[in-house]
């Protein structure tokens, strides 16, 4: 994990496309009217990947392919090993490969699984300090000792890369005895420990409307205007609705290029422990597609949903954001605690991290994606010293609140 300055930003996501089942989507602005098939859409997202990576956009859209195939493999290898997994991550330094981080000396055989065309390696590493279970159980049971230890609640992780335990402190708290920190935290946890800092507390932010402003509401207390983005359309029975943040506004309108304004109800918010969604319906059925590009001219349906069961460290996401627009970078970690009291009081670590440095204050609540493959909402993120993004998180939508689902493009 990089250290970073800034706080913790909620980010503020993508504008979704809302439509009705007629081909032009309801309350998409009049330019976007290219849909793009889910095969264009993998192979888009693969040549941004292959930009920030430096490789061919075949070999990227191979290993997209690659990461795709191989989740079973990496859940069955997670249920096999359950009582020896440290973590289970992607690694790219030389080609695409699997590596497992196993405690205890027993060695376990390299093997290598056939996807399409390639072969992509497993790799065993033995010699783990803790479990998994035992870093988040960790994380569970001294959550609140750990923080009361620093003078600003640090955010927390597991590090699957490492087989570590992940507390990333605040600048204040670096200039003291980091080292004696850290060691006091692996004989309270009983686990491998590594520290990380940053110079600001935890916090969510969101952007006030500059301009051209997709979703925007009118905070009740300080009187004043807001942008959000909206994730991925969501049902619950026949009725249709739009996530986002819960820490965006509750009355919200969702404006077009035209800057017309479209009302959309505030049905609940959702923003503790694990959660940070917020549903708004339309008056009209939504479709499940989304925006991808940054100029919102090109909509993705809803083909798939991705949980974070079979998300892991290395894999690659796409989010896009109202201020930042379309990017892709790899997964961090999928087991973090934000800092901070952002979650009703102290977060739970089911959150995952996404390395920048695509996020910027009023990405909050927009759609993470894998070509027409929908992962999670933007919650947060944190900057460098020089005020570029080192990471942003997510909730999985396996979070989405009791009684909404994801709504999918139909097929066949």
């Amino acid at each position: 994990m990089i250290a970073v300055r800034s706080p913790i930003l909620a980010l503020a996501a993508a504008v979704v496309a809302i439509a009705p089942a007629a081909a032009q989507p309801m309350l998409a602005d009049p330019v976007a009217t290219a849909v793009l098939s889910p095969d264009a859409a993998l192979a888009q997202d693969a040549t941004e990947v292959a930009r920030i990576r430096g490789i061919s956009p075949e070999q990227a859209l191979a290993d997209l392919h690659a990461e795709e195939a191989t989740t079973g493999l990496t859940e069955w290898i997670e249920g096999r090993y359950r009582d020896r997994l440290a973590g289970i991550a992607i690694d790219r330094t030389s080609g695409f490969r699997i590596v497992v981080r196993l405690t205890g000396d027993k060695p376990v055989a390299d093997a290598a699984v056939r996807v399409g065309d390639a072969t992509v390696p497993v790799e065993f590493r033995t010699g783990a300090g803790a479990t998994r279970v035992a870093m988040l159980a960790a994380i569970t049971q001294h959550q609140a000792t750990i923080r009361a230890m620093v003078r600003r609640p640090p955010a927390m992780g597991v590090d699957q890369r490492h087989g570590a335990l992940v507390v990333l402190i605040g600048a204040v708290d670096a200039r003291g005895d980091v080292a004696a920190l850290r060691r006091r935290i692996a004989a309270l946890t009983g686990v491998p420990v590594r520290i990380a800092t940053s110079d600001q507390p935890d916090i969510d932010l969101i952007d006030e409307v500059a301009g051209g402003g997709r979703v925007v509401g009118t905070h009740p207390v300080d009187g004043r205007r807001y942008a959000c983005t909206t994730g991925f359309v969501v049902a619950a029975g026949i009725r249709t609705g739009i996530v986002t943040a819960a820490h965006c506004p509750d009355a919200l309108s969702y404006i077009d290029g035209d800057r017309r304004a479209t009302p959309l109800d505030f049905v609940g918010q959702w923003g503790w422990g694990f959660h940070d969604v917020q549903v708004n319906a339309s008056a009209q059925p939504l479709r499940p597609v989304f925006y991808s590009d940054t100029a919102r001219t090109v909509l993705r349906p809803v083909t798939g949903q991705r949980s974070r069961a079979s998300t892991r460290a290395g894999d690659m996401v796409c989010h896009r954001g109202e201020r930042t627009g379309y990017s892709c970078a790899e997964v961090e970690l999928v087991d973090f605690a934000p800092g901070g009291d952002l979650c009703g009081g102290a977060c739970l670590p089911t959150w995952v991290t996404v390395a920048g440095p695509g996020c910027k204050g009023g990405d909050s609540g927009g759609p993470v994606f894998m070509g027409t493959t929908a992962i999670g909402i933007l919650k947060g993120g944190s900057y460098r010293a020089d005020e570029s993004c080192a990471f942003y998180y997510y909730m999985s939508l396996d979070y989405l609140p009791d009684g909404w689902t994801l709504l999918r493009e139909r097929t066949g």
